[in-house]
């Protein structure tokens, strides 16, 4: 089979199973040794910035090297390699359960405001705090998690994997295999990103390398997805033109350099304004605004957001599997 067709099971199995709590799941096994090479390091290295690009480095080492040794030593058993690499794609998407925890969000704030279960379920998404969020706040934080790990999630673990796919005739593994090694390659520098790069005194220059190579990696995936988010806003019969001017014009308002692309796009698609001031570890951080003011949030604009990433992660696939066989036509 081709390997659009493994991709296409694998994000299946997500859909239908979501994230696998049966067996060690990779995220969590990175973020293992991801914590014991901090430690490691941080004893060995008395240069903090040194120490954290030494932790990035081994991270990936070991990890992509016992997965490609792993696939390497199935090679001879051919469906048991290829098994092995469709059960890694599969759970390095995370699809299904950014759908469920939007949606439990929802649920609790539509048709009946439970705003109390509301600011927890959000809680578990966000890395604000909730407590004294509204029923607009906890939406706006809900809408904006689910447009920024649209990247995180979906298009840029794809983006990865068939990237690294395209390296298969210059190796011994297929590329089915070699998706799974470059996606687990690009969640690997996301976890330790989501656990290191931090703007405080423990983590400012230790996180610097996972923060600058996770902002590197999303940079292309990041804005692909903006515009396949204009178009998806177009077939969805939302405001693409607006979509498409407010990510021209706000896509540069938020801390980080890539997460302003999706949400500006979505902000502009569902006519709301996102981002301005919340509250992180008791202290307001005064974030600027995205979109314009055209109408307040309401929470089907959750069910809304949704859609919109669905269609666009749709287009965007379509579009990557459309160029990646242009490349081997050429080739």
């Amino acid at each position: 089979m081709n390997l659009e067709i493994y991709i296409l099971i694998a994000i299946s199995l997500d859909l239908m199973l979501g994230d696998p709590q049966w067996y060690p799941h990779p995220v969590r096994l990175i973020g293992m040794l991801a914590s014991a090479a901090e430690r490691r390091w941080r004893k060995a290295i008395a240069n903090v910035r040194i120490a954290g690009i030494l932790t990035v480095a081994s991270v990936l080492f070991v990890s992509c090297g016992s997965v490609v040794m792993l696939l390497w030593l199935t090679a001879e058993v051919a469906w048991l390699q290829t098994v092995l690499a469709v059960i890694l794609l599969y759970s390095l998407i995370a699809i299904k359960d950014l759908l469920r925890h939007s949606r439990e969000v929802y649920a609790s704030l539509y048709p009946v405001e439970k705003i109390e279960e509301a600011r927890v379920r959000v809680g578990h998404i966000v890395g604000r705090d909730t407590k004294n969020l509204d029923g607009a706040g906890v939406t706006r934080a809900c809408v904006e998690t689910v447009a920024e790990n649209m990247v995180d999630g979906i298009t840029a673990p794809l983006f990865w994997a068939l990237v690294a796919s395209l390296f298969s005739p210059f190796t011994s593994l297929p590329a089915v295999a070699m998706a799974a090694v470059g996606m687990l390659a690009y969640k690997c520098i996301n976890t330790m990103d989501s656990m290191f790069g931090y703007k405080n005194a423990q983590y400012r220059d230790f996180g610097w390398a996972p923060a600058r190579l996770d902002d590197l990696v999303n940079m292309l995936p990041a804005r692909i997805s903006a515009y396949v988010i204009v178009f998806a806003a177009f077939i969805l019969g939302e405001n693409s033109k607006d979509s498409f001017r407010i990510y021209r014009r706000d896509r540069y308002n938020h801390s980080s350099p890539n997460a302003g692309h999706p949400e500006a796009a979505v902000a502009g698609a569902l006519e709301v304004r996102l981002g301005g001031p919340s509250s992180y570890f008791g202290g307001i951080v005064d974030k600027p605004y995205i979109g314009d003011s055209g109408r307040e949030i309401h929470a089907r604009d959750i069910l809304k957001t949704q859609s919109l990433i669905l269609t666009a992660s749709v287009l965007f696939l379509s579009g990557a599997f459309l160029l990646r066989n242009i490349c081997f036509w050429l080739r």
